[in-house]
């Protein structure tokens, strides 16, 4: 591979960094289908390298989240635990997923997703929450307050113990497709949980730089990372993250969730007519 094609990575790589940083989904959405269907990549590897330069971009985006302190990181913490044991299986998962499977199941996921964003407006709306008082509202009920940088409070209450669920099959989901997680994790946090959308893509963010690193290693161990191309997307990831990190804070909440349901659904119907 030559120093073009390495660059012409490293841009890509840029480019999705940016984005995935926006809207707290680590950009392995973008980067797997583009491997696959214009690349011609198998979907291990592209599964793997994918989720290796997602584990990179996220460690990037996370650090400038965490300097603007819009990470919940109680939470965030919790989430990532609950992501290990799902990333780990899932990265072996997905030696037995026959190519045209794997196509089928990514795409119907994002399709999923998008549809779900596009009917719940009034769950995406980006504004603040109100934290919800304290009390027996659900299973593992938390409350969570904090200032960000930005002299933004952030209040919110959500179910605890269902959002470790969640993180569970979320990191199993993830390691299997090379995404990361994040364009679940986001939409969840929001519509379900009532995280404010700037919180919800930091937060989620923060998840995926650990459950993205534990499945990237898996995957790794496996042989399922090509590391030239990976190491040079991943370069440009962590640029992208950084400058996307610095800005997030000036973009609307529903403008970033307006973003990812559009992706989601061209690279959705894109994979599942092939």
């Amino acid at each position: 591979m030559d120093l073009i094609q390495l660059g012409l990575f490293a841009l890509f790589g840029l480019l999705v960094g940016s984005y995935g940083t926006l809207i707290g989904a680590g950009g392995g959405f973008i980067i797997v289908p583009v491997l696959v269907l214009f690349l011609g990549w198998g979907h291990q590897q592209a599964a793997g390298t994918s989720l290796f330069v997602v584990a990179a971009n996220a460690i990037s985006g996370s650090f400038g989240y965490w300097r603007q302190r819009r990470i919940d990181l109680r939470t965030g913490w919790q989430f990532a635990l609950a992501t290990m044991p799902g990333a780990i299986g899932g990265s072996y998962l997905v030696e037995y997923l026959s190519g045209r499977l794997f196509n089928t199941i990514f795409g119907a996921l994002l399709v999923a997703v998008s549809l779900y964003l596009i009917f719940r407006p009034e769950r995406l709306r980006g504004e603040e929450q109100t934290a919800r008082p304290p009390g027996p509202r659900g299973w593992g009920w938390t409350v969570r307050r904090f200032t960000d940088r930005h002299g933004v409070e952030h209040a919110y209450g959500f179910s605890l113990a269902w959002g470790l669920v969640l993180s569970f099959g979320v990191g199993f989901l993830s390691s299997i497709l090379g995404i990361g997680g994040g364009i679940i994790h986001v939409p969840a946090l929001v519509s379900l949980f009532g995280f404010p959308a700037h919180v919800a893509t930091a937060t989620s963010l923060f998840v995926l730089s650990l459950s993205a690193t534990a499945g990237s290693v898996t995957h790794f161990l496996i042989g399922n990372v090509v590391l030239g191309p990976g190491i040079a997307m991943a370069a440009g990831a962590i640029t992208g993250a950084q400058i996307a990190s610095r800005f997030a804070h000036r973009l609307r909440g529903p403008w970033l969730v307006r973003a990812l349901a559009i992706a989601l659904t061209v690279v959705g119907i894109r994979l599942i007519i092939g």
